[in-house]
């Protein structure tokens, strides 16, 4: 029996079995990589140089590019790694780094997302009050506690998931270090008290989405409500981006940690991993940018000066 202390690294999925198949994985994952940087950073560069985008709404959407950045940098460079290098090693430490800064970043855009439904509530839903309830000390609050919460759900998680004791081996049926791979590695006596925080973890999830369903309820219930088609397509364009991204973001994370053991396989934990790991900070720049015409007029003076400059 091995436990936590006498193991050195991880075996991580192997993405392919052949060198070709490892090699395209490899050009796969740089083109997506590649894709996430350049969008979320297009709309980091044109939120913070854009005076007319300093806004709640956009304040927000900085953040969660922020973490679009965070979490697709966490994941991918290392299956990268592994995949041109014909590997699947990563060290004890790596995987509990790995693990600190995914549930950190996961944790964080839920709460972003959940705090960017509340602006569009307060926005559609009580505009009178719009600047009393989100100005800017207080939406510095709510996006310093979005990340403040994802720290310590991070920090919980992390601390309590490898000090348990490993007894199945150190090979993980995932591309990156995720907390039910190592449960499944841990002894069946010492694996309650995590499965007891995920529940906690799961909880807290499902208040959200319930939160992010009743707001939205409210909305479209208010959008119906205004008399001109104008007024309605506007609030539209700013309202299913984000409806968009959650339903992306939670439905299939919620399916990947919650499907029943029965029609659990490795191909079916690997794509929906993809779903809700590396698909979101890429679509999430392209989602917001093609449905906000403020957005997508900010973008364009920012390729327009680069070009310029040039």
């Amino acid at each position: 029996m091995s436990n936590s202390s006498s193991i050195s690294h991880f075996l991580l999925l192997a993405l392919a079995d052949t060198r070709q198949l490892q090699l395209l994985h490899f050009c796969l994952l740089l083109g997506i990589s590649l894709a996430a940087l350049l969008g979320n950073g297009l709309i980091i560069s044109a939120i913070a140089g854009g005076h007319h985008l300093h806004t709640p709404m956009f304040f927000f959407l900085l953040h969660l590019a922020l973490s679009d950045l965070g979490m697709i940098c966490t994941t991918v460079p290392k299956a990268m790694h592994n995949s041109l290098w014909d590997t699947r090693n990563i060290s004890y430490k790596g995987c509990a780094t790995q693990v600190f800064l995914f549930v950190f970043f996961f944790s964080a855009e839920l709460s972003l997302l959940t705090v960017m439904c509340y602006d569009r509530y307060v926005s559609i839903c009580k505009p009178l009050h719009y600047r009393t309830l989100l100005g800017s000390r207080a939406c510095a609050h709510m996006a310093a506690a979005a990340w403040a919460s994802g720290f310590l759900n991070a920090l919980m998680h992390t601390a309590n998931t490898f000090s348990l004791p490993l007894c199945h081996g150190n090979a993980l049926g995932q591309f990156f270090c995720e907390i039910p791979q190592i449960l499944k590695l841990s002894c069946s006596h010492s694996k309650l008290r995590e499965v007891g925080f995920l529940a906690v973890g799961s909880c807290l999830a499902f208040g959200c989405f319930v939160f992010i369903v009743f707001s939205y309820v409210q909305i479209f219930r208010a959008v119906l409500k205004i008399p001109s088609e104008q007024g309605r397509h506007k609030a539209f364009s700013t309202c299913l981006p984000h409806l968009a991204v959650v339903s992306l973001f939670l439905c299939t994370g919620t399916f990947a940690y919650l499907k029943p053991p029965s029609i659990s396989s490795p191909s079916l934990d690997l794509a929906l991993s993809v779903l809700y790991s590396v698909v979101p900070p890429v679509l999430n720049p392209l989602i917001y940018s093609l449905r906000n015409q403020e957005l997508k007029n900010g973008l364009r003076k920012i390729m327009t000066n680069g070009f310029q400059k040039q």
